[in-house]
């Protein structure tokens, strides 16, 4: 968690994206939150749900909480990842939904996406997408999203009306979520 109050828009965004570098490039540091796949396991995610997920993706893990307790992807779902971050939960979705499913996996920050990438190429997961995007602006067509998940990203983005207004416009009618958030 990144905790900026009173600066602006621009300088919250470089803020995360500086703290998301340094977890991307050096997850072995200490953090002021929990990383890696021992923060995995203290929010709640399983042997099964972790099996296979490559250790790049979790050791640079800085989520809040496991969405998938929710229960909701199905085998043939599109999924959107907001935060993706290095893929444990992109990674989980796309092994869930099956090869006639597909995962959009949106980060902002570039050493995330560039993680991401590389970890997926060396898998078989032909239904992700790595897309370096900001929340607030998702690159999608409307109503394209079964399932939206997202762990720990509303908390870090300045303007959260207008990303929980981009998941309403990129979620289906009969659409839903999974999130996993920081509440105060």
């Amino acid at each position: 968690m990144v905790a900026i109050l009173g600066f602006t828009r621009e300088r919250v965004i470089a803020a995360v994206k500086e703290m998301y570098t340094d977890v991307a490039t050096a997850p072995e540091r200490p953090y002021h939150f929990p990383v890696g796949r021992a923060a995995c396991r203290a929010v709640g995610y399983s042997d099964a749900l972790l099996e296979g997920i490559p250790e790049g993706a979790l050791a640079s893990f800085a989520g809040v909480g496991c969405p998938f307790r929710a229960g909701v992807l199905r085998p043939g779902d599109t999924v959107l990842d907001i935060g993706s971050g290095a893929g444990t939960d992109a990674l989980i979705a796309a092994r869930l939904v099956g090869p006639e499913g597909k995962v959009y996996a949106l980060d902002m920050t570039p050493a995330m996406v560039e993680k991401l990438r590389a970890l997926a190429a060396a898998l078989p997961a032909p239904n992700l997408e790595v897309v370096e995007a900001n929340a607030e602006s998702i690159p999608l067509p409307d109503a394209s999203i079964d399932v939206v998940t997202s762990n720990g990203m509303l908390n870090l983005v300045p303007e959260k009306r207008r990303a929980i207004a981009e998941i309403f416009r990129v979620r289906t009618p009969d659409g839903c979520g999974q999130l996993a958030e920081l509440v105060m």
